[in-house]
């Protein structure tokens, strides 16, 4: 395994970087996410299931850990008051407010599939969005604009009843 494991580093670590560079334009960002994915995939490659080539499952990997960082660096970056601005505004702590929950159940139930049943995976039984694709027999991408699409709708029909 552990000659396997080289072998996928030897081959695809420069494509890798590459990738990575390309997405943050910084050298040693890219260098670390790069040991990250290559962390990430020596810890996860029992989870490798083979639907992809490794290459592609190493961008993938690369991918999600760049927008991770950015995720985080945006936030950090937030002022005190926008933080809490963007959380008043965060669709799953409204569900936690018993005031509202009733109501947004029935707007999740009056959603159209696949979206009702996406938001549902996610939200409430808070699965990836690599399962929730699957469950679907699609990638998780799929599922993660399925789902940014279902939040979508909501929050339009929220406003559209002046909630």
């Amino acid at each position: 395994m552990k000659e396997e494991l080289d072998e996928i580093y030897r081959l695809y670590a420069g494509d890798v970087y590459r990738y990575l560079f390309s997405l943050c334009r910084n050298e040693h960002l890219a260098q670390d996410l790069l040991q990250d994915v290559m962390l990430k995939a020596v810890t996860g490659f029992d989870k490798f299931r083979g639907d992809s080539s490794v290459k592609t499952w190493l961008f993938t990997i690369a991918k999600n850990l760049y927008l991770n960082h950015v995720k985080r660096a945006d936030n950090r970056n937030l002022p005190i008051e926008e933080e809490v601005l963007r959380s008043e505004d965060n669709l799953e702590e409204r569900i936690m407010d018993q005031s509202q929950a009733l109501h947004i159940h029935r707007l999740v139930h009056s959603l159209d599939d696949p979206y009702r049943e996406v938001f549902t995976l996610r939200v409430f039984a808070e699965l990836k969005f690599d399962d929730i694709g699957a469950v679907f027999g699609k990638t998780g991408n799929w599922a993660r604009v399925s789902y940014y699409r279902a939040k979508e709708k909501i929050l339009s029909m929220m406003k559209e009843d002046q909630i």
